[in-house]
Formats: structure tokens, sequence, C-alpha cells
């Protein structure tokens, strides 16, 4: 490992009677020795106390829409400043932004920000959300809790998108000051979890309940659909019923296509019937609001009404057309109402994406 300097000071650890210490972050439990990292890279031992060596820098700053998250039911149409570090706390095999989560050099942190600095930015470029993304919040939750608190003084809302792998009372901190999240549920095997990412499935459903129950937060979830791996009509068909039942049906889920990557390169694409297929079960099974991404499939991106049926949002990729939503979040159609977070009109910020610099 290599030696490091010194970083922002953190709550979610002890010290072990050998000397190490003890991150109590995620249930990885790191015991981690004087000028070392636990396996995420960016929380390390430093004076005998766990510090976050990435607070303040992030991997790049970008303008997207808020549907890249992807978030359909959370502000429709509005841009959204997006940022994450380096290092992830799963070792996913098959991730999609593996070039950041799996970055082992603090030289990707090229751009320097403090909170105030980033919500400043978000409301000069009239996004509506920041959020923590590219890798996942869990473990720089410090500094997005920050960032949180700064855009709320701004009137600006936080968005975490993330894993969910993470303890009981860290989990309470990360999410006391988010507005909106998406979780990756990966698969509904404890199994996958084991093999494909070092991590538990348990402690997942336990972070999607405590949002659901526990918080205020708008909360959508995305299943990257692997070949041969989490795509059999049997664990959809676990995966959504479990979410109806302990959820209810109005949480939005979206059946994403995965694409060769870091240590999957030999696993073929997922094709768009998987995903159509992934769709058409979880409505069967009662989820009222169910996508599919990372392809192009107009009626599997667009919003549907659960109670009559007809077009809400129309979705062209990331980009909107019809709107028959009405200024209190209801179908024109049928007056039901439509779950989500809704403006009283949409965004009209489209499938635009703008990197952007802290600097001036």
């Amino acid at each position: 490992m290599a030696e490091l300097g010194t970083g922002f000071p953190t709550e979610f650890w002890h010290t072990l009677p050998d000397g190490r210490v003890q991150c109590d972050v995620c249930p990885r439990d790191c015991k981690i020795k004087e000028g070392k990292q636990g396996l995420c890279f960016v929380r390390a031992c430093h004076g005998g106390e766990v510090v976050l060596t990435s607070y303040g820098r992030s991997s790049g700053f970008c303008v997207d829409p808020i549907e890249k998250k992807p978030l359909n039911h959370f502000l429709p149409g509005t841009p959204v400043l997006s940022f994450g570090t380096a290092g992830c706390n799963l070792t996913c095999k098959f991730c999609q932004n593996w070039d950041m989560s799996k970055s082992r050099e603090i030289d990707i942190l090229a751009e320097e920000a403090v909170p105030e600095t980033i919500a400043a930015k978000a409301k000069a470029l009239g996004c509506r959300s920041v959020a923590f993304t590219y890798n996942d919040p869990v473990i720089f939750l410090e500094y997005a809790d920050d960032t949180a608190q700064a855009c709320h003084d701004l009137g600006i809302k936080a968005v975490a998108v993330t894993a969910g792998y993470i303890s009981s009372p860290a989990r309470e901190f990360l999410f006391r000051n988010i507005d909106a999240a998406n979780v990756d549920l990966k698969s509904f095997s404890n199994d996958f979890y084991k093999s494909h990412c070092s991590g538990d499935l348990q402690t997942v459903l336990d972070t999607l309940l405590y949002i659901c129950h526990e918080t205020d937060i708008w909360l959508e979830l995305t299943t990257l659909l692997i070949p041969g791996e989490n795509d059999s009509d049997r664990e959809i068909h676990e995966m959504t019923k479990w979410v109806v039942e302990h959820m209810g049906p109005d949480v939005p889920m979206h059946f994403s296509a995965f694409h060769p990557a870091w240590k999957m390169l030999e696993t073929q694409a997922t094709p768009t019937s998987t995903l159509q297929r992934a769709r058409q079960i979880a409505m069967e099974n009662g989820v009222d609001y169910a996508y599919t991404g990372n392809v192009r499939n107009p009626e599997g991106d667009s919003t549907w009404c659960a109670n009559c049926g007809e077009l809400l949002i129309s979705r062209d990729g990331y980009q909107l057309g019809k709107w028959n939503i009405n200024p209190n979040g209801e179908c024109n159609f049928c007056a039901y109402r439509c779950a989500g977070v809704f403006d009283e009109k949409p965004g009209s910020w489209g499938s635009r994406r703008q990197p952007v610099s802290m600097g001036r």
C-alpha cells in the first residue's frame, strides 16, 4: 500500500487493541495500520485516526440530465451537477465506471472544490440538484454531507447514486441531508454479491428499507442485468415481488444493459429483449413504474400512468417529449397521482452533457 499524507477527520471508526484502527463505515470493517488505507482506497489511518483523503477533490464535474442517474420521477428534464471521487468499497467485476471506482491513483482527483464552491457553481449553472455519483458517496460521506448542506443553503437538492453497502450508523449520517437516491440493487442473490462484488445482499436490502420507511427521500432502484449471471426469470421474479411486498408498488425500477467492462470483457452485452422481459415481469408482479436503461427503447424509457395506462412522460433516451402531468403531479387523463417529485412543468435540459471546471 502507498504511504499517505494527512486527510479530513472522520467519525466512524475505532481503535483496536493491537494499535490498528477499524473503519466502521461499511460491513467490510477494514483494519488499517498507520499510513495505510482500507479497501476503498480513500479512507486511511493517519496519526492513529481514520481520515478521508479525497475530501475536497473530485475526478471531475459534469452537468447531466437527471434521468441519467437514473431518476425518472425526480424533477424530470432538469440538469444535475454530477461528481465523484476515486475508489469504492465493493469490488464489482463488471463495474461500468471502473476508471474511477477502481482507481488506485490519487492523481485522478484533479479538480479541487470545497462544498460551498460546488453549491455556488450548481446555482450559477441553473442546476436543480447536485449528484454524488460515478463511484459511491458511501466512501466520501463526510464530503457528500457537507456538500448537501451547502446545496440546501442555496435551495438546491442533493442526490445520492449508491450501491447502498453501508453500516447502520453511517447510513443515517449519509442520508440525513439527501433528497433523492438511486440505489444499485446488483442482484437478488447473496452468492452473486459474494462472488462478483465481495459484498452481501442483506446489507443493501437493509439500506433500501431504511430509505423507504425511515426517511422522506425519493427512491428509485437500478439493476444492471448481466447475461447468464443475474438475468434469470426466477431471480427477477423474486426481486420484483420483494420490492412490491416490502417497499410498495410505486418505487421505480430500472433494468439496465451491461456492456463488457473491467474484469468481464468476455461477457456479451445485454440484449434489449432481456431488459424488456425484466420490465414485463416487474409490471406483472405489481411494479407501477418499470424502465429499461442503457439502450434506446422509447416505450421502456417513458412513464405510463399506473391507473389508466396512458402515456404521462415520453422519453427518447434522455430527451423528454409529451408531458401529460398536471401541476399537482396528476395524470391529465384520470387524475391519478403519479408517484414522484414534479415541477409544474418539465425541465428543458434534454440529453446534453456539459463538463464543468471549478476554476475561474
